[in-house]
């Protein structure tokens, strides 16, 4: 089994909390982390339907059948055990604990904010990360990276990362998409979910898309919503601290797998990624999610963003300090030139003009090499991460 990041923090917060509950895309692992993580929870798949029916028609029958702590996989498909849940960790004494797992991001977290609020913590679960990656042995092309992903199956088992995905798109649009739409509207779903990946990094234009689509402008963000909320697509907002700029307002498209993207843009090898199209925005996507794995696994909503003015200035991401934005620009160039700082520089000068001291902002680029560039960093691939927080 692989060692995940997300171990310690999840270790820490079920000394805190009597229910945790763990969110995440399909297959990323989250059962088998719980399961591992908390050997002497019995666990339990509300995919089974016999445990289904007992849950849904006599949760209380449930509870006594299954009287130890609990490990609840897919809590999603019977939201109704919070309110139950609730009442067995209120009760005066109470010492049974539960951890909740589910795929489904916002039907899960609002009911588990509304029901269970103050009592558990929600943590999030994303594929692989490559340092997650690198503990086991495995090609070390940035390619491989960027094609293959991080689904964990796809590296316990090691299979064919185009073979697998295939079968994992069919599932999820099987599972998950035919019980919000109509199977009419599945075939139309793949080709929205492949239009999305053609604009990846790109600011999101519903309209556009919509048309594209053959659908309506509100069918659109529908749809859009249906991604976001199954952890297969993401939003990066715009970050509105203006310097007396006119900023950009739309937010931009990227997904939560790269090996996924890749494989609904049709990229059949690794080989294929030197020169293709959009390895650019494939590269900008991995880092960014890169970056997001990294807070996650801390127990922090990731305070990330783009920045863009209407000039045309534009900063891959950055992260809100608080106080300051710290920059980071994206190439996937293998070689560093000194124009990449260009829009770092940019904004770096803007908040100079703040009286904010704040560190100036770094590159991350596909060369192998990191150092140190005028008062910046240019960080090779190899570590996408910073060290903590700039």
């Amino acid at each position: 089994m692989y060692e995940r990041d997300l171990t310690p923090y999840l270790s820490k917060v079920a000394q805190e909390f009597p229910v945790v509950t763990l969110v995440g895309p399909r297959q990323s692992g989250k059962s088998t982390l719980a399961r591992a993580l908390f050997p002497d929870y019995e666990y339990i798949t509300l995919e089974d339907p016999d445990r289904r029916r007992l849950a849904t028609e006599d949760p209380r029958g449930f509870f006594k059948r299954y009287s130890g702590n609990l490990i609840l996989d897919e809590i999603q498909r019977v939201p109704e055990l919070l309110s139950y849940i609730q009442g067995l960790v209120d009760e005066p004494g109470a010492v049974r604990r539960f951890v909740l797992t589910g795929s489904h991001q916002l039907l899960l977290m609002e009911k588990v904010s509304q029901t269970l609020a103050g009592r558990t913590v929600i943590a999030k679960l994303l594929p692989f990360s490559k340092r997650e990656i690198d503990r086991h042995p495995h090609p070390h092309r940035l390619e491989d990276y960027l094609f293959t992903g991080g689904y964990p199956r796809i590296y316990d088992r090691q299979l064919n990362p185009s073979t697998w995905l295939s079968q994992y798109l069919q599932t999820y649009v099987e599972r998950d998409v035919r019980s919000l739409l109509r199977i009419g509207e599945l075939d139309t779903f793949d080709r929205f979910l492949r239009l999305c990946a053609g604009r990846v990094g790109a600011l999101l234009n519903l309209s556009s898309l919509g048309a594209d689509c053959g659908i309506s402008q509100p069918t659109a963000g529908a749809w859009l919503s249906v991604l976001q909320t199954s952890f297969v697509a993401f939003t990066l907002r715009p970050h509105f601290r203006n310097f007396n700029k006119r900023l950009i307002k739309s937010p931009k498209l990227y997904f939560y797998d790269t090996g996924l993207l890749c494989h609904l843009l049709n990229i059949s090898s690794p080989e294929m990624l030197r020169d293709h199209p959009f390895r650019g925005n494939i590269f900008e996507n991995w880092v960014i999610t890169e970056r997001m794995k990294e807070f996650f696994n801390r127990g922090i909503e990731p305070p990330i963003y783009f920045w863009r003015d209407t000039k045309g200035h534009e900063i891959d991401l950055v992260l809100d300090e608080g106080t300051y934005l710290f920059p980071i620009e994206i190439k996937s160039s293998y070689t560093f030139h000194p124009e990449f700082l260009k829009n770092v520089r940019f904004l770096a000068q803007l908040q100079s003009e703040t009286a904010i001291p704040s560190p100036a902002g770094e590159c991350v680029y596909a060369g192998e090499e990191s150092f140190d560039f005028e008062n910046f960093r240019v960080r090779s691939w190899i570590m996408p991460e910073t060290e903590g927080n700039p």
